[in-house]
């Protein structure tokens, strides 16, 4: 699995003007599924985007998780982050696992994530969703399952 972890102050999903996922503080993940991901993995992902310490403290150090500071996750399904454009101008999409497969995992990811005990909204799988979001820092970091995090 693939993921863009944003920290944001606030961050929404909509569809045709809907809001169908939004919260306050907290993380903003695009998250994609590659063709090898499992549920085990989903849990991983999940357990790493909970404890990440991406919050400052009051001494202004990244030393607070998602869950320590009562925040939510938005986790939006993005099948492109396995875009491949190595050739060509039109990325490859190879890696990606297939709509139904993806679909399990992700849930698992979000199952996984409530879990723990974090507020999660999402998207709307395979949907076309407009993501708006107020980076806060701006703190970006990126997350791939097949390396070591």
């Amino acid at each position: 699995m693939r993921a863009v972890v944003q920290r944001v102050t606030s961050a929404r999903v909509m569809i045709d003007d809907e809001v169908v996922g939004a919260i306050a503080r907290g993380l903003l993940v695009l998250v994609g599924v590659g063709r090898e991901d499992t549920r085990k993995v989903a849990e991983t992902l999940a357990a790493k985007l909970v404890a990440l310490r991406l919050f400052p403290s009051n001494r202004g150090h990244f030393d607070r998780s998602v869950s320590e500071i009562a925040g939510s996750v938005l986790l939006v399904s993005q099948f492109t982050l396995f875009g491949d454009c190595r050739r060509g101008r039109r990325p490859s999409f190879g890696r990606a696992a297939d709509s139904e497969d993806a679909r399990h995992v992700y849930e698992a990811c979000v199952t996984a994530i409530r879990g723990k005990g974090v507020q999660v909204e999402t998207g709307r799988f395979q949907a076309d969703m407009a993501v708006e979001s107020i980076n806060d820092g701006p703190v970006t970091v990126l997350l791939d399952t097949d390396k070591t995090f």
